[in-house]
């Protein structure tokens, strides 16, 4: 089982981040890569950092896969 970073995005300063980041964390699941991810992985999760550079928050979406996910993955998507 590998923990796989399958998508990040970073944002400026905002008062809420979960609800500016929700657009971009529902366009990553409707997306063909964000679909395979969701319908095949383990326990797909998401995660919010600072990112004390821009004074701004980093977001990584993570899954766990197993050796013949991450080949497909690493194939299809990277």
């Amino acid at each position: 089982m590998k923990k796989v970073v399958v998508h990040q995005f970073h944002m400026g300063d905002v008062e809420d981040p979960d609800l500016w980041a929700a657009q971009n964390l529902v366009e990553f699941e409707q997306s063909e890569k964000g679909k395979w991810v969701m319908e095949n992985t383990i326990d797909p999760t998401w995660h919010r950092g600072t990112r004390p550079i821009s004074w701004g928050w980093e977001y990584t979406i993570e899954a766990t896969m197993t050796d013949e996910q991450f080949t497909y993955y690493k194939l299809k998507y990277e």
